[in-house]
């Protein structure tokens, strides 16, 4: 179902994958929106090495939550800032993108969890998390991609 790579000499390892979806702190994540119109918007995500899913927090309305209510497919894209090799102009650039379907997850306990774990990719201020949570948790909820394909590739840009 899902295409391989055309240029397979560019792909990355599945480990790859996971450590840029592991360490990137944000990526694009889209959806079919309003009148089937693609709806990408950059968020931050937690990748979890226990169950393999990716998490990403949201309130409760909003287009991208009205949009996988009526479907459930998505796909997540992550790239790193890219390296130059000396006396290059071009960067070498590794993404990441995730085919899979989303998961609405209203649970307190869980939101907390993956909230806080997700937070510790930005600080390690467990004082400033706690209180984020306490304050805002309620009005939280989680989607969890569970993948279907991963695919990951290194280009230079040109």
């Amino acid at each position: 179902m899902f295409r391989e790579l055309t240029r397979k000499n560019k792909r990355l390892e599945n480990s790859e994958c996971i450590e840029l979806l592991k360490n990137e702190t944000r990526g694009v994540l889209s959806v079919l929106g309003d009148g089937d119109y693609p709806y990408g918007m950059p968020m931050n995500h937690f990748y979890n090495e226990c169950d393999g899913n990716i998490y990403f927090h949201c309130g409760r309305s909003g287009h991208r939550l009205d949009a996988l209510k009526k479907h459930d497919k998505a796909s997540f894209c992550v790239y790193d800032k890219g390296v130059r090799e000396n006396g290059e102009w071009a960067y070498k650039v590794s993404s990441v993108v995730v085919f899979g379907k989303i998961e609405i997850i209203d649970d307190a306990k869980v939101i907390s969890d993956i909230c806080t774990r997700l937070s510790r990719k930005f600080t390690d201020d467990e004082d400033y998390i706690r209180k984020e949570i306490e304050n805002h948790g309620r009005n939280t909820l989680l989607l969890k991609l569970i993948p279907e394909n991963i695919c990951g590739k290194l280009i230079t840009e040109s």
